[in-house]
């Protein structure tokens, strides 16, 4: 059987932007909607350069599914590709968030919204949960491990540590402890059929393309263009806005949360919780966990919760004045996209390189083993925070929210039982819609 013929630029963009609208499932379900049609049907890349990309993605902070769709975009035209790819996995979630919060603030209050949202909620505390336990059952291996885990539950829910201070030091601890730990291969995707699918475009022994090979002048060039890009953006934001203005501690505080998205979006979430809630008072927690709500019923990676964030932060806060919420949001939701956003692309674009010249050799590091065991007390503890204001809604002395306590359980169950995250989101909505029409 032949290799199929190269994809033109025109057949990527569109395959591309037709990703960006379909791509729900949280990253599990994008990655494997990648393979299935990148591997198994168009054949332009080979299952083993798919891994291995995979591979390089699963190590750096930032969405892992995102940042392989623009390696790859990358890999077969470049950093035209990369781009292209990247954005467009991207601006279709963002679209849709920007309208969902407008809908939710300006309609928020309509029994028949608030029903569906009430409804969606408690499936968000199952997935959750259920993410909880799978991280935990593929990465907790060792009494070390275990450890890390319960330090940084504890860390986070009894003593409020930072959110990076609290991966910086499972990181250091692993490296002390690295010839205890085990080693093993941290893909997600383990249960993507190793078989073969017949030549690729991009096969196992294909060279790298010209632009897929290691060049210092390249790689400066990268860095110094996304330092311009950052820079540029932080003065203009500075000149408009001043240091202490809404937007620009946005710009500021998401470019710290984009280098210490280690383990997903669930794992850095309790980060922007910490802050955005706690810290900047851009949201409400009740806002914030509507907000990873609405994030859960959109296409894209669920760290585009940052959008909504910064709708929700611009709106607030007036930050354009009293008449000009609906601009001040949007405004919010682009600053904290491209903040967030940037270095993923600029991870792909001056890492590739390295990352093709190695492909034969690529290895797990202790660290990143005691970074992802410490990921599972995290999002344990975001499941707390959920669970809190979902499942008790008037505090731990109010009572427990008995419907909404069977809704998590019963979609926790169809979880388990592998039904698809859409249609218990959905499932879960519609019976929310139904209680609301009949109680109101």
């Amino acid at each position: 059987m032949p290799p199929p013929e190269p994809p033109s630029r025109v057949a990527a963009l569109l395959y591309w932007l037709r990703l960006g609208f379909i791509s729900f499932g949280g990253p599990a379900g994008q990655i494997s909607l990648m393979h299935q049609e990148l591997v198994e049907r168009r054949r332009w890349i080979s299952e083993r350069r798919f891994l291995h990309a995979l591979n390089y993605t699963m190590l750096l902070p930032g969405p892992e599914a995102q940042q392989l769709a623009t390696y790859i975009g990358w890999l077969m035209h470049g950093a035209w590709g990369g781009i292209v790819a990247g954005l467009l996995f991207v601006l279709p979630s963002l679209g849709l968030l920007m309208l969902l919060a407008w809908i939710y603030l300006a309609f928020g209050q309509l029994p028949a919204v608030a029903g569906v949202l009430e409804g969606i909620k408690p499936a968000v505390v199952a997935i959750v949960l259920f993410a909880c336990y799978r991280i935990g059952s593929r990465t907790l291996r060792h009494p070390i491990l275990w450890g890390l885990a319960l330090a940084a539950f504890l860390a986070l829910s009894l003593f409020g540590l930072p959110f990076p201070l609290v991966v910086l030091s499972a990181g250091l601890i692993g490296y002390l402890s690295r010839h205890r730990l085990p080693s093993g291969d941290r893909s997600k995707n383990q249960s993507i059929d190793q078989a073969r699918f017949g030549p690729a475009v991009i096969d196992d022994d294909t060279p790298p393309p010209p632009h897929a090979r290691f060049r210092p002048r390249r790689l400066a060039a990268y860095a110094g263009i996304g330092l311009g890009l950052w820079s540029v953006a932080m003065l203009i934001l500075l000149a408009c806005d001043g240091w202490r203005g809404t937007y620009t501690q946005m710009g500021w505080f998401f470019s710290k949360a984009a280098w210490v998205t280690f383990g997903g979006a669930y794992a850095v979430l309790p980060y922007v919780v910490q802050n955005a809630v706690d810290g900047y008072h851009w949201l409400s927690a009740r806002q914030m966990v509507d907000g990873l709500a609405l994030g859960e019923t959109t296409p894209g990676p669920l760290i585009m919760i940052v959008a909504f964030v910064g709708f929700l932060g611009g709106w607030n806060q007036a930050a354009l004045g009293p008449d000009a919420w609906v601009a001040a949001g949007v405004i919010g939701a682009a600053v904290a996209t491209f903040f967030t956003f940037l270095p993923s692309f600029l991870f792909i674009l001056i890492g590739g390189p390295a990352v093709e010249a190695t492909r034969h050799d690529l290895k797990f590091s202790a660290p990143l083993t005691a970074i992802t065991a410490a990921v599972a007390g995290v999002v344990a503890n975001l499941v707390v925070f959920l669970a809190y204001h979902v499942l008790w809604p008037g505090g731990w002395g109010g009572g427990i929210a008995w419907p909404a306590l069977c809704l998590a359980g019963i979609a926790l169950l169809f979880l388990y039982r592998r039904v698809n995250m859409v249609y218990v989101i959905a499932a879960c909505g519609g019976i929310g819609f139904i209680r609301a029409l009949i109680f109101s």
